[in-house]
């Protein structure tokens, strides 16, 4: 019934159009009693529904499926305006409120994109560029029992206090000249960023469990964490870089944020140039 509730708002915007003169380019692919949809109001249609929906679209059989439930859409639309049911007062209002929602959409969408300019843009920036936030850092991961990460091959189940006092002797050798990269090689237990010294790349806020997250946003860059507990074990973290995104790596997401308060206050304007007439005495102020 969904689909169907989706298809209501698309069709009546279709059917609306007429048949291009030119039907060999844009043939008529569905002809429901007088009306007719030609294969590119179709693909208008198909542009409305959410993704799953639109992915079936792609085939033969997913675009019959839609067009089955199409045409039981436009039957019942057909028997409800032969029998008038399109002309009782409530029924046309019921109809001018479907059709104002879908242009209200339209126009709140069409200021969402033209009100947006750098400037603001970039004032959204500096206010929340820490929300942004970045770490490059790598890790040696030393396991107890009980964690969720596997015991390397031919490694020991630690105890917890067995794996503390590993991570501590680890940290020792690096603290004391050892390379951290060959360390993580040959002793992390999480042996897929071991391979790669540990690296773990870049992660912003919310990417790891909160007590690494803690550390790692604010520890000494270039210093080697004392051992940091969480379920998988005690880590030894080495922070290579922290800061914020660039502008332009944000840009995108700024804009999606942006967007819909922007056009709100396109929304106030218009509202300040057509300004509502209430009757006190019904609504109350």
């Amino acid at each position: 019934m969904k689909i169907i509730c989706l298809l209501l708002l698309a069709a009546l915007a279709a059917f609306a159009q007429p048949a291009p003169a030119t039907a060999g380019a844009d043939p008529v692919v569905l002809t429901i009693g007088t009306e007719k949809l030609t294969q590119s109001q179709f693909e208008q249609i198909l542009e409305t529904l959410p993704d799953q929906q639109r992915s079936a679209g792609q085939t033969p059989e997913g675009r019959r499926r839609i067009a089955e439930q199409l045409v039981e859409l436009e039957v019942l639309a057909q028997a409800a305006r032969t029998q008038k049911l399109d002309q009782s007062p409530s029924m046309k209002m019921k109809l001018k409120l479907s059709g104002d929602q879908v242009l209200a959409g339209a126009m709140f969408q069409t200021l969402a994109a033209s009100q947006v300019d750098d400037a603001a843009l970039h004032a959204y920036y500096d206010a929340h560029k820490q929300d942004g936030e970045e770490v490059k850092a790598r890790h040696i991961l030393i396991r107890m029992q009980g964690s969720q990460a596997p015991v390397r091959p031919g490694g020991k189940d630690l105890t917890d206090a067995e794996a503390l006092a590993k991570a501590k002797e680890v940290r020792a050798k690096i603290v004391a000249g050892g390379n951290f990269a060959e360390l993580a090689k040959a002793e992390s237990d999480d042996t897929g960023s071991g391979e790669q010294g540990g690296d773990l790349g870049s992660f912003g806020h919310g990417a790891m469990v909160a007590e690494f997250e803690k550390a790692a946003f604010s520890q000494p860059i270039g210093e080697v964490s004392e051992p940091v507990k969480t379920a998988f074990g005690y880590h030894l973290i080495l922070v290579d870089s922290r800061g914020p995104k660039s502008f332009d790596e944000m840009k995108g997401d700024i804009a999606k944020k942006v967007g819909p308060e922007q056009a709100q206050k396109g929304v106030a304007d218009l509202k300040a140039k057509t300004p509502p007439i209430f009757d006190e005495k019904y609504f109350g102020k």
